[in-house]
Protein backbone atom coordinates (compact mmCIF):
# COMPACT_ATOMS: atom_id res chain seq x y z
CA UNK A 1 0.00 0.00 0.00
CA UNK A 2 1.21 3.12 -0.90
CA UNK A 3 0.68 5.75 1.99
CA UNK A 4 1.16 9.14 -0.05
CA UNK A 5 3.02 10.52 -2.80
CA UNK A 6 5.73 12.14 -1.35
CA UNK A 7 6.70 10.34 2.14
CA UNK A 8 7.88 7.33 2.70
CA UNK A 9 6.48 4.80 5.35
CA UNK A 10 7.75 5.52 8.85
CA UNK A 11 5.14 3.33 11.15
CA UNK A 12 2.18 3.18 12.08
CA UNK A 13 2.42 4.88 14.85
CA UNK A 14 2.93 7.51 13.45
CA UNK A 15 -0.52 10.00 12.32
CA UNK A 16 -0.39 9.22 8.49
CA UNK A 17 -0.15 5.29 9.35
CA UNK A 18 -3.06 5.52 11.16
CA UNK A 19 -5.17 7.45 8.80
CA UNK A 20 -3.87 4.91 6.14
CA UNK A 21 -4.60 2.21 7.97
CA UNK A 22 -8.10 3.42 8.73
CA UNK A 23 -8.53 3.79 4.97
CA UNK A 24 -7.40 -0.11 4.63
CA UNK A 25 -10.16 -0.83 7.21
CA UNK A 26 -12.54 1.13 5.22
CA UNK A 27 -12.20 0.22 2.19
CA UNK A 28 -11.16 3.66 0.62
CA UNK A 29 -8.22 4.03 -2.16
CA UNK A 30 -8.10 7.62 -1.58
CA UNK A 31 -8.55 10.02 1.25
CA UNK A 32 -8.19 14.01 0.48
CA UNK A 33 -8.35 17.20 2.79
CA UNK A 34 -9.91 20.21 0.61
CA UNK A 35 -10.74 23.23 1.70
CA UNK A 36 -9.70 26.85 3.99
CA UNK A 37 -8.16 24.30 6.51
CA UNK A 38 -6.31 21.99 3.75
CA UNK A 39 -2.89 23.09 3.90
CA UNK A 40 -2.90 23.54 7.76
CA UNK A 41 -3.95 20.04 8.28
CA UNK A 42 -1.70 18.12 5.53
CA UNK A 43 1.28 19.58 6.98
CA UNK A 44 0.06 18.38 10.29
CA UNK A 45 -1.11 14.80 8.87
CA UNK A 46 2.92 14.90 7.72
CA UNK A 47 4.54 15.86 10.94
CA UNK A 48 5.22 19.27 9.42
CA UNK A 49 2.60 21.34 11.52
CA UNK A 50 0.21 21.71 14.23
CA UNK A 51 -3.42 22.19 13.88
CA UNK A 52 -4.69 25.97 15.01
CA UNK A 53 -6.76 24.81 17.99
CA UNK A 54 -8.54 28.52 18.15
CA UNK A 55 -10.04 27.46 14.74
CA UNK A 56 -13.77 27.40 14.33
CA UNK A 57 -13.19 25.88 10.95
CA UNK A 58 -14.46 22.42 9.90
CA UNK A 59 -12.22 19.40 8.40
CA UNK A 60 -13.19 19.32 4.99
CA UNK A 61 -12.48 15.96 3.53
CA UNK A 62 -12.96 13.84 0.72
CA UNK A 63 -12.82 10.02 0.25
CA UNK A 64 -12.52 7.66 -2.74
CA UNK A 65 -14.07 4.46 -1.62
CA UNK A 66 -12.89 1.24 -3.42
CA UNK A 67 -15.97 0.35 -6.01
CA UNK A 68 -17.38 -2.62 -4.57
CA UNK A 69 -17.30 -0.39 -0.81
CA UNK A 70 -20.72 1.46 -0.52
CA UNK A 71 -20.80 2.95 2.40
CA UNK A 72 -24.36 3.96 4.32
CA UNK A 73 -25.20 6.35 7.05
CA UNK A 74 -23.99 3.97 9.64
CA UNK A 75 -20.63 3.61 8.00
CA UNK A 76 -20.34 7.36 7.23
CA UNK A 77 -21.03 8.51 10.92
CA UNK A 78 -18.24 6.20 12.46
CA UNK A 79 -15.71 7.12 9.46
CA UNK A 80 -16.32 10.46 10.39
CA UNK A 81 -16.04 10.23 14.01
CA UNK A 82 -12.73 7.82 13.91
CA UNK A 83 -11.51 10.69 11.63
CA UNK A 84 -12.25 13.31 14.11
CA UNK A 85 -10.66 11.32 16.66
CA UNK A 86 -7.34 11.10 14.39
CA UNK A 87 -7.36 14.53 14.11
CA UNK A 88 -8.53 15.66 17.13
CA UNK A 89 -10.49 18.33 15.49
CA UNK A 90 -14.22 18.81 16.56
CA UNK A 91 -15.90 18.73 13.09
CA UNK A 92 -15.11 16.38 10.40
CA UNK A 93 -16.88 17.52 7.14
CA UNK A 94 -16.68 13.87 4.85
CA UNK A 95 -17.56 13.67 1.17
CA UNK A 96 -17.70 10.85 -0.71
CA UNK A 97 -16.49 11.10 -4.18
CA UNK A 98 -18.78 9.43 -5.96
CA UNK A 99 -21.46 10.46 -4.54
CA UNK A 100 -21.22 14.91 -5.27
CA UNK A 101 -21.69 16.63 -8.28
CA UNK A 102 -18.44 17.20 -10.92
CA UNK A 103 -17.55 20.89 -8.99
CA UNK A 104 -16.86 19.28 -5.53
CA UNK A 105 -15.41 16.37 -6.94
CA UNK A 106 -13.24 18.82 -8.64
CA UNK A 107 -12.51 20.77 -5.51
CA UNK A 108 -11.81 17.62 -3.32
CA UNK A 109 -9.40 16.06 -6.08
CA UNK A 110 -7.59 19.89 -5.99
CA UNK A 111 -6.86 19.72 -2.60
CA UNK A 112 -4.55 17.70 -0.76
CA UNK A 113 -4.02 14.25 -1.35
CA UNK A 114 -3.37 12.50 2.56
CA UNK A 115 -3.72 8.99 1.85
CA UNK A 116 -3.00 6.45 -1.88
CA UNK A 117 -4.26 3.15 -1.32
CA UNK A 118 -3.82 2.83 -5.09
CA UNK A 119 -2.39 5.31 -7.03
CA UNK A 120 -3.59 4.10 -10.36
CA UNK A 121 -7.09 3.85 -9.46
CA UNK A 122 -6.66 7.35 -7.59
CA UNK A 123 -4.83 9.17 -10.68
CA UNK A 124 -7.90 7.82 -12.93
CA UNK A 125 -9.68 9.37 -10.86
CA UNK A 126 -8.62 12.31 -11.01
CA UNK A 127 -8.26 12.59 -14.62
CA UNK A 128 -12.28 11.36 -14.73
CA UNK A 129 -13.42 14.55 -12.43
CA UNK A 130 -11.12 16.75 -14.31
CA UNK A 131 -13.22 15.66 -17.62
CA UNK A 132 -16.05 15.82 -16.25
CA UNK A 133 -16.11 19.37 -15.05
CA UNK A 134 -14.69 20.61 -18.21
CA UNK A 135 -17.18 18.95 -20.15
CA UNK A 136 -19.74 20.88 -18.13
CA UNK A 137 -17.91 23.79 -17.56
CA UNK A 138 -20.08 25.37 -20.60
CA UNK A 139 -23.27 24.79 -18.90
CA UNK A 140 -21.89 25.75 -15.62
CA UNK A 141 -20.92 28.97 -16.75
CA UNK A 142 -24.93 29.80 -18.55
CA UNK A 143 -26.21 28.32 -15.32
CA UNK A 144 -24.51 31.01 -13.30
CA UNK A 145 -24.63 33.85 -15.41
CA UNK A 146 -28.65 33.07 -15.89
CA UNK A 147 -28.69 32.75 -12.00
CA UNK A 148 -26.86 36.46 -11.99
CA UNK A 149 -29.55 37.60 -14.29
CA UNK A 150 -32.31 36.61 -12.56
CA UNK A 151 -33.48 34.44 -14.99
CA UNK A 152 -34.02 31.58 -12.94
CA UNK A 153 -36.76 31.12 -10.15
Amino acid sequence: MTICRAFSYDSLMTLLGRLSALCERQDLDALYVFGSRAAEVAAFVRGQGALDPASGADVDLGALPRPHRRLDVHDRVQLTSELEELLGVPRVDLVLLPQVGPYLALDVVSGELLVSADPVRESEYELYVLRRAGDLAFYERERRQQLLAGLTP
